[in-house]
């Protein structure tokens, strides 16, 4: 048989040489070790946090952003008349919002920052930070023991946040946490898609959408938590000979 050509074709070398088996084992243990130190380190430090709101929202929206202004509003509600921690990746847009609510209420604004190859613009409004190195790690300690889950408007992250803990919850993973979705005019769209396609199709059961609420109220949206079971974390212990 003849070597397909593709016409026009740069050509690729491949600088990577392929692993042998005993390279594969030792790169799969060492970030298996890791990962669970990841989320071993993320778990004990939401401990400290037993009450607390977790926002997500787009990096991209600016200060005299509607969107920024209510965040902020709603981070600064959570405070005081909740006293629960507001809980975020750490970034700008909606989280910096959020952490400055928060902040500027006197009460714990925690980011959950992610280590990249330039950095994390980490807002200025954080009481306490971890750094993290993978994503999912990261991602499923947002998760973690929040009394309620806040969305704002954002992209393909906010989206992929949202979905996630969606299926947590409809799969009974988690608790029946509230989402609370902030933004009719943004959320009214998947809200459509649910009910028009996934349910008509039977991809759905009809109970899956009063999983979320869509609300743009903040004084409801305070209600909507308060009334909400307090969540209790599970305090990790990991070592490993190496931290002997």
């Amino acid at each position: 048989m003849d070597k397909l050509t593709i016409p026009n074709a740069p050509e690729v070398h491949l600088p990577i040489k392929p692993l042998t088996m005993q390279e594969m084992h030792d790169a799969a243990t060492a970030r298996v070790s890791l990962i669970a130190k990841e989320f071993t380190k993320g778990f004990n430090f939401l401990a400290h946090y037993p009450k607390s709101v977790t926002f997500f929202g787009s990096a991209r929206v600016t200060e005299n952003n509607p969107s920024y202004e209510k965040a902020r509003e709603l981070g600064k509600r959570v405070v005081e008349d909740l006293h629960y921690s507001v809980v975020c990746g750490g970034g700008p847009g909606i989280m910096e919002a959020a952490n400055r609510g928060a902040f500027e209420a006197g009460g714990e604004s925690v980011g959950l920052t992610i280590e990249l190859p330039d950095h994390q613009v980490t807002n200025k409004y954080l009481t306490d930070e971890l750094e993290l190195y993978y994503f999912f790690s990261r991602k499923v300690c947002l998760s973690f023991s929040a009394e309620a889950y806040v969305f704002f408007p954002g992209g393909l992250g906010t989206l992929d946040e949202f979905f996630e803990i969606m299926t947590l919850v409809q799969t009974h993973k988690i608790e029946n946490v509230p989402i609370i979705l902030v933004g009719s005019d943004f959320w009214k769209h998947i809200d459509d898609l649910f009910k028009r396609e996934l349910l008509t199709d039977n991809m759905i059961d009809p109970a899956d959408t009063s999983l979320y609420t869509i609300c743009d109220d903040v004084s409801t949206i305070i209600d909507i938590i308060r009334n909400a079971p307090i969540r209790n974390g599970i305090k990790f212990e990991y070592t490993t000979p190496s931290d002997k």
